[in-house]
């Protein structure tokens, strides 16, 4: 008489067997997916609040009292999340320079001045090659993406502040007051300044759209849980053996 196999067997020898051919490991810890969420949410923020301050698409309805001011609170969402927005930044651009834990983030600039990792690369990209082995976080492509990125952050948190001081002209707003005009002067004019923050951020803008995709894209074809990994923290590798 044959034996009767459980489904519970079936599933723990199946676990077992993928087991033995993979291996987690932590891809990111839970401080740096928090920063990462926390600027993915205010750059959504900023995004909304920063379209409606240059062009208001909410009117209220007319009243005699002055108790509707949609604009300024947009304008007063906009600074929180942009002081929120620049407090990470800076947060994570100590850890790429100084954080020991994320020490292989600066390893990836090696693999930006390989010519042949570069090839392999957009090899993968294009389907007609394996992976390269890299000896960094980020791909030289991704290299590049967030070398950008972070210089049109800064950019924003310049010509932001920038702009805040000409809105608040107590506090913060008064001890960056000069400093700022110093930076708004160099800059050409706060004409300019507002044109160049517009800029900047419509360039977060098609980095977030890009970093999306390749992010689906990793997930698809890379098959080792990089997408999943900003939310568990883990990564899957296969064995060798």
């Amino acid at each position: 008489m044959a034996a009767v196999v459980s489904k519970e067997d079936i599933m723990k020898t199946q676990n077992d067997n993928i087991q033995a051919e993979i291996q987690r490991e932590e891809e990111f810890s839970s401080l740096y997916r928090w920063q990462h969420w926390i600027r993915a949410i205010s750059i959504v923020a900023l995004t909304i609040t920063g379209f409606y301050i240059a062009s208001p698409f909410v009117t209220p309805a007319a009243t005699p009292e002055p108790t509707k001011f949609m604009q300024a609170l947009f304008r007063s969402w906009h600074e929180i999340f942009g002081f929120v927005m620049m407090a990470v930044v800076i947060f994570k651009a100590y850890l790429f320079f100084f954080s020991k834990k994320y020490r292989n983030e600066m390893g990836s600039i090696k693999d930006f001045l390989n010519p042949k990792v570069w090839g392999q690369q957009i090899g993968y990209y294009l389907l007609i090659s394996k992976h390269p082995h890299l000896k960094g976080t980020y791909n030289p492509l991704q290299f590049v993406a967030y070398v950008t990125f972070y210089i049109l952050m800064f950019i924003l948190i310049i010509t932001g502040l920038i702009l805040y001081v000409h809105s608040y002209h107590y506090g913060l707003g008064a001890m960056l007051y000069d400093t700022m005009r110093s930076f708004e002067v160099m800059l050409g004019g706060l004409a300019w300044v507002r044109e160049l923050h517009h800029i900047a951020m419509w360039g977060v803008i098609l980095f977030v759209a890009v970093h999306v995709y390749m992010a689906i894209y990793n997930a698809v074809f890379g098959k080792d849980g990089s997408m999943d990994a900003i939310f568990s923290g883990l990564k899957w590798h296969k064995k060798d053996h």
